[in-house]
């Protein structure tokens, strides 16, 4: 898949989210990327060898800290703009069955959301753990519906 479609399918899953979520998100820019560099990953706790060895991440919520100037207190930290990178590669090498590959795109993005709404990776396990948490509603891109 090119990273176009892969865009198109992280856009669509962003589009068919309930508008109760969708109204909260006027902050958030969601990127798509081809992978994680190596700096990313070590920051991420990441070891030498796991990286060597290939281990990665399908994609990243990334909070804009506060400049250190400002207080919490002034400030409402849910109105500062957020970043979301899903990560093409990673998946794709994970998953080659196209219609898991469309699943877990769409896990991935819902799961970097919900970081957005304050969930931690402990509260996402069991929808992680799911093979599709969402029945037969992942869309492949080449279709046009």
């Amino acid at each position: 898949m090119t990273l176009e479609e892969f865009a198109r399918v992280v856009r669509q899953v962003v589009t068919s989210l309930p508008q109760e979520l969708k109204r909260h998100l006027h902050n958030v820019v969601i990127d798509v990327e081809e992978e994680p560099d190596p700096d990313m990953l070590r920051s991420l706790g990441f070891t030498e060898e796991e990286i060597a060895g290939g281990e990665s991440v399908y994609g990243l919520f990334v909070p804009m800290p506060l400049p250190s100037d400002w207080s919490a207190d002034a400030v409402d930290v849910h109105e500062l703009p957020q970043r979301i990178v899903i990560f093409k590669r990673p998946l794709e090498e994970d998953f080659d069955d196209r219609r898991q590959l469309m699943i877990e795109i769409r896990k991935t993005v819902i799961h970097e959301l919900a970081h957005h709404f304050g969930y931690t990776d402990r509260d996402l396990e069991r929808f992680d753990a799911h093979p599709n948490p969402f029945g037969d509603a992942v869309q492949d891109p080449r279709s046009d519906a």
